[in-house]
């Protein structure tokens, strides 16, 4: 099978709609000034605790492979692949926080898109992932899942990663360790406009749902990572911190396979 040209691929603006778009779009400069030292540049961190892909290696070996980045951000993580041989395609639904760091001669080709709606064709990309992206702010993950096994290569990867579906159950405070709403209870959080429209919104879902979600897109989940909290690590982010994270896990990752054909 031949690989698509991504080193050429064009920079893809798609102004269509989603849920949290514009939310991403307004607070991008923001996030970044409160989050993007933590993240760096041009650096592959998967979660609060800074587990670096330098050190979990969840993707394998990326050289010569074309990566596909789902709610990439400001594409820190594509351009950290990229200088690790990586050809990588930076995805998000927001464009300012795609090109929040362009101008840079990275090279890195950014698409804006819905992750529910993947503008690639079948089979394009061997690797896929993303860390905190995406799954969390739309209603229908399964919807993610099933995209991103239409665009993998058969024997491909797919990794993501999110909030431990613990934390739900406990307050958005970095200390707080007592159980303030049921596991099972799968309303989402949500912020609202001044019209009284949703502005901004994170939706749960158990252990069981998120296995559920990659076995009906047909993926094979091998295992999954709950990063521990690293001594000397003493920066909160949201509901994460040294007092939790020492004693129950704050993020999830799930490293699964398309079964080759």
């Amino acid at each position: 099978m031949t690989s698509p040209d991504f080193a050429g691929f064009r920079d893809v603006h798609d102004p269509s709609p989603h849920p949290g778009r514009s939310w991403w779009e307004l607070n991008a400069e923001d996030y970044l000034a409160d989050h993007g030292e933590f993240l760096g540049r041009d650096d592959f961190c998967w979660c609060p605790e800074g587990l670096r892909e330098a050190d979990a290696r969840l993707l394998g070996d990326v050289r010569g492979r074309h990566v596909l980045e789902v709610g990439a951000g400001a594409a820190q993580c594509s351009r950290w692949l990229r200088a690790a041989g990586a050809h990588p395609v930076a995805s998000d639904v927001a464009w300012r926080m795609l090109t929040a760091f362009d101008g840079d001669g990275d090279g890195v080709a950014r698409v804006q898109a819905d992750a529910r709606a993947l503008p690639f064709a079948a089979d394009s990309f061997d690797t896929a992932f993303t860390a905190f992206g995406a799954i969390p702010f739309v209603p229908d993950a399964a919807r993610v899942h099933q995209e991103v096994a239409r665009v993998l290569r058969p024997g491909g990867t797919w990794v993501f990663a999110v909030t431990h579906p613990i934390r739900w159950a406990m307050p958005d405070d970095p200390e707080g360790l007592e159980i303030t709403r049921s596991y099972f209870d799968r309303r989402p959080y949500v912020e609202l406009g001044a019209d009284g429209g949703v502005e901004y919104a994170e939706y749960h879902r158990t252990l069981g749902d998120h296995v559920a979600d990659v076995v009906g897109a047909g993926l094979l989940l091998e295992r999954v990572v709950e990063p521990e909290w690293p001594a000397g690590h003493t920066r909160a982010w949201g509901g994460w911190g040294p007092a939790r994270g020492a004693r129950v896990p704050g993020t999830a990752i799930f490293v699964c396979r398309l079964p080759d054909r």
